[in-house]
């Protein structure tokens, strides 16, 4: 990782405006690509979101001084011209218009953890926020964990706010260790006063490779019963149906992989199943997953 003092400085403020929205009681919805997107279920939550509630991309964070470009590079493709252009790594803010609620303000935000400044990335979110009328922040995220595909996927709710704990029936974050982007954002938002909360959807260890529409559907009807604004979920519910028969036929495939998995499915069904019917158990699993990433 390119040290600080390898980059140069930021500028006060890097995020760049397209237009700037007039809301207020705003509520953000955030998720992070990589290491806390397992099976791309939490970025797919919040694109599908956006997609759904017509999400309009109205800002996005300069990547310059945020990213180690050895590390995560930026992209080369063609565009319609057939022209060739470099793709940088993007955090895009979105404003939604929620369908059947014109009073409500809702913000996405989509993009990918950077490497470097992340005290001076989260001021760019949190000063984005504050002249958006932003009062929540949820974000998403995702882990492999031992959990059979073919039952319900966990999805558990925690918050670094005891208030926010409190109103909401949450678990209270009580993880200590290596943390990511998410980490750094709630608690820059509990001191800017601005509520937040964190979603976790768990995804098979088995297909860690495979995109789980699957979590991804079980974090976006969570994130709809935390917010009280419905989301349409067809297009993610047929998708799943389509996940889960293509894990069946590579688990048939594979004795020892069907062994594994009749046995992660009685578990579940004995109500033993650990991190994925047992919330503590859950939350445990995730702070275990945070503990093992590279420092």
């Amino acid at each position: 990782m390119v040290g600080d003092a390898q980059t140069p400085p930021a500028s006060p403020d890097q995020i760049r405006w397209r237009f700037r929205p007039h809301l207020s009681e705003t509520l953000m919805i955030v998720a992070f690509e990589g290491w806390s997107d397992a099976g791309d279920a939490a970025s797919t939550a919040v694109r599908y979101i956006g997609d759904q509630w017509d999400g309009e991309p109205f800002a996005d964070i300069d990547p310059e001084v945020f990213y180690d470009f050895s590390s995560t590079r930026p992209r080369v493709q063609l565009d319609h011209d057939q022209q060739r252009e470099i793709v940088w790594p993007e955090n895009v803010f979105s404003t939604c218009a929620v369908p059947g609620d014109a009073d409500a303000s809702v913000i996405t935000l989509l993009g990918v953890e950077p490497q470097l400044r992340w005290r001076t990335f989260t001021e760019q979110i949190l000063g984005l926020a504050r002249e958006c009328g932003t009062d929540f922040v949820l974000t998403f995220g995702a882990l492999l964990a031992e959990v059979p595909h073919s039952r319900p996927v966990s999805v558990f709710a925690t918050s670094y706010d005891d208030e926010v704990v409190k109103a909401h029936e949450l678990v209270p974050s009580r993880y200590e260790g290596p943390t990511g982007i998410t980490g750094v954002l709630h608690t820059a938002c509990r001191d800017a006063g601005i509520g937040s909360a964190s979603l976790w959807a768990a995804v098979p260890t088995y297909v860690p490779a495979a995109p789980s529409p699957k979590a991804a559907l079980a974090l976006v009807r969570k994130a709809a019963e935390f917010s009280r604004h419905a989301v349409s979920t067809t297009e993610l519910e047929i998708a799943t149906a389509s996940y889960e028969r293509q894990v069946d036929d590579l688990v048939s495939d594979d004795e020892e992989t069907r062994e594994y998995v009749e046995q992660l499915e009685v578990r579940f069904d004995r109500g033993t199943a650990g991190p994925f019917n047992d919330e503590d158990s859950l939350v445990d699993e995730v702070e275990r997953f945070l503990r093992e990433q590279p420092e």
